[in-house]
């Protein structure tokens, strides 16, 4: 019936109260199906794809349409290989005390000479900073209170990894903080036998995280996220010189006053226990 049609004859039923108990609206659903999927199908149906099947063979080996299939598996919940294997929940840890153990990581960043197209927009003339080269942000972090250390370097070769390292403690050992253990990824520098020996050298315990899992190194990985965030691509550097210049006032901005959500909104700083008067003298 067409739908000027369907009007006239509504409306020739008489009120609207009328013409609702003539022409109720209901659900276009067949009250029952008539061959509905049995039982011992969607069993085998899940069974197939439980055994990682595609659902075109699953519906050659059972026997049914793969529309049939596909209905059937969106109905369990299997409809995407995905759901065979879900995501094993996130295994955080923490450390108790300060310097039980840092994770180590480095982020490579393009030198500049001027502003790029990342904050302009504008990609003419930006072929002009090629060339410039690189330079490699080092970065710490201590598991237990966060407070993390940061330097650029040449190179992320074993020579800088090493002199990194022994920066590193040092900057922990200003704040009463003895560094105990080190965990790094499987990079050629942390492979190397230099940094074997600095970190005897230092009585540290050295670390390596199993090889294509970065999560295990995660803090490291997050703060250098919050660094490209706040520092690196916080504002329009005029240079990359200007940028590095810019890298001490965030990372004591970092430590001192920026409120960490890990650590219930604090300062990393106040995880260490430092009394009134250590906090004064060693504050910048």
């Amino acid at each position: 019936m067409k739908p000027q049609a369907f009007a006239l004859a509504r409306a020739a039923n008489g009120s609207t109260a009328s013409s609702k108990k003539a022409w109720p609206d209901r659900s276009s659903r067949p009250h029952r199906l008539r061959q509905p999927t049995p039982p011992e199908v969607i069993e085998r149906i899940e069974s197939l794809r439980r055994q990682r099947m595609p659902g075109k063979e699953i519906a050659v080996t059972v026997g049914v349409s793969a529309a049939t299939v596909s209905r059937v598996l969106k109905r369990l919940g299997l409809n995407k290989l995905s759901a065979l294997e879900p995501a094993q929940p996130p295994r955080r840890y923490e450390r108790e005390q300060p310097g039980e153990m840092i994770h180590i990581d480095i982020k490579k960043l393009g030198k500049f000479n001027q502003i790029g197209h990342r904050i302009t927009g504008d990609r003419k003339g930006q072929s002009n900073s090629r060339g410039v080269g690189w330079e490699f942000v080092h970065v710490c972090i201590d598991d237990a209170s966060r407070v993390a250390f940061s330097k650029i370097m040449k190179t992320e070769r074993k020579g800088s990894a090493v002199a990194f390292l022994k920066a590193a403690v040092a900057y922990y050992a200003s704040l009463g903080v003895t560094v105990e253990r080190v965990m790094t990824d499987n990079g050629s520098c942390y492979r190397s036998s230099a940094f074997a020996k600095a970190c005897q050298r230092l009585h540290l315990k050295h670390i390596r995280t199993k090889p294509y899992t970065p999560r295990t190194n995660g803090k490291a990985e997050r703060f250098i996220q919050t660094s490209l965030r706040e520092w690196a691509y916080a504002r329009a550097y005029l240079n990359s010189k200007q940028r590095a210049q810019e890298l001490p006032f965030f990372m004591h901005r970092y430590n001192w006053h920026r409120p960490h959500a890990s650590i219930g909104a604090k300062p990393p700083i106040t995880r260490l226990g430092l009394t009134k008067d250590n906090l004064l003298r060693i504050h910048i």
